[in-house]
């Protein structure tokens, strides 16, 4: 009786044949380390991955510029960049609620342009004191934005066409309110200039801010976990919010540190901050955040669920106009000026473009629905980021807008691909 060469299975069924030729390699070590990074990319929420991959592609950008030049990751350059994020990533928040909504706000830029010369000239030109001026400015933002809402949720002319008419109204506008000069000097040692001049030179400024961020993140996401394990949802677990209160702290404390060789803690930068954890708390924690991602979802299913479609379409491009504005404050503080004529300036096509690619960047969809204030952070720092090492680097203008544009349509891409294999994994 001929005996099989195959040996007995562990489920007890025959193994049949042994194949022909020789056994299959052992898998090489490149493999074995896509089959590791899979692992670990399959372990790591949809809604991280984007991040992760800005916060290495970020280190990757500072590294890549500390290279090349020794002054780039100094305290007075980061402490630079963290003031020049300042104006454009006010922006970019504004556009992150109209993104969540599935629409777009071409406006933007020249909605920040009009804010800046509204306030030079109220208060240079007639003398009009600096507080109220910048309410008028802020107010004119916020009435724009409403305009561009109404047009869009009650005419039906689509956000793209309308905000495109905007863009080319308010700058226009712009040019009319600042003369033949083009440019309007406003006060060094005003309220406006010091936005962005101002530093809390205490140390301990610094680090309270740190620590108050690394003692909220633990309480919110306890509170959040709670909140999950009651309704039967999946939720982290305790280690996991220990690990990234601890990595928190790290980089809170280390940024802390590094503002604090310079000239400490911006006004610029503090007044971000908090404009990013109110929005947070606005889309995270109350009903009309809520409606905004459930219409981001699906319009159709947003007004059977008995949402105010129209309202929270002219809300949202309300809250972006008025952004835009305080932006538009923001980048003039930091010129001294109110001039739309420079790449820089407010009014520009590079705020909108900068403004739009932070947002992206950042992990916020273009198709609606998902993405956060926070993803804003990330984003501007790289756009930032990259500005600075080119300018340190002495690269032309020109060389810097094709490479925005590039890291731009990059985010554009991941975020398409994204989506598709969402689409495909759960139909």
């Amino acid at each position: 009786m001929a005996v099989s060469r195959d040996g007995p299975r562990r489920d007890g069924l025959s193994a049949g044949p042994a194949p022909d030729g020789p056994p299959p390699a052992a898998p090489g070590r490149r493999d074995a380390l896509r089959a590791y990074a899979g692992r670990v990319l399959d372990g790591v929420p949809d809604g991280e991955r984007g991040p992760l991959l800005v916060v290495a592609g970020l280190l990757v950008i500072w590294a890549v510029f500390q290279a090349l030049d020794d002054n780039f990751l100094s305290p007075r350059n980061l402490s630079n960049i963290g003031v020049d994020v300042v104006g454009t990533g006010l922006v970019a928040v504004g556009i992150v609620f109209v993104l969540l909504i599935r629409e777009i706000d071409l406006s933007v830029g020249s909605v920040s342009g009009l804010a800046g010369a509204a306030f030079a000239v109220l208060n240079v030109n007639q003398g009009m004191p600096e507080w109220l001026a910048v309410i008028v400015a802020v107010a004119a933002g916020t009435a724009v934005g409403a305009f561009h809402g109404a047009f869009f949720a009650w005419v039906g002319v689509p956000a793209f066409v309308v905000t495109l008419a905007g863009l080319l109204v308010w700058n226009g506008l712009t040019l009319y309110l600042l003369g033949a000069s083009g440019t309007i000097n406003i006060d060094e040692d005003g309220l406006v200039a010091s936005l962005t001049s101002r530093h809390f030179g205490n140390d301990l400024a610094a680090y309270t801010v740190a620590a108050l961020g690394t003692a909220g993140y633990p309480l919110a996401a306890v509170r959040r976990r709670s909140r999950h394990r009651a309704a039967g949802m999946p939720y982290r677990t305790r280690g996991e919010i220990g690990v990234r209160t601890a990595a928190l702290a790290v980089v809170s404390f280390a940024a802390a540190h590094t503002l604090n060789r310079f000239q400490g803690l911006p006004l610029a930068l503090l007044i971000f901050l908090v404009v990013l954890v109110v929005s947070d708390y606005v889309l995270r924690r109350t009903r009309w955040g809520r409606q905004v991602y459930a219409l981001g979802g699906g319009v159709e299913a947003a007004r059977r669920a008995g949402i105010g479609v129209d309202r929270v379409r002219v809300a949202m491009f309300m809250v972006s106009g008025t952004l835009a504005a305080v932006g538009g404050l923001f980048v003039a503080s930091g010129l001294t000026s109110a001039s739309p004529t420079t790449a820089r300036a407010a009014g520009s096509g590079m705020l909108l473009i900068n403004a739009i690619a932070a947002a992206v960047i950042g992990g916020t969809s273009l198709f609606g629905g998902r993405g956060s204030p926070w993803s804003v952070l990330l984003g501007v720092l790289v756009i930032q980021s990259i500005a600075s090492g080119m300018a340190l680097l002495g690269v032309e203008d020109a060389v810097q807008f094709m490479i925005t544009g590039g890291v731009l349509l990059i985010a554009v891409a991941v975020d398409a691909l994204s989506r598709r294999s969402r689409a495909r994994d759960h139909p």
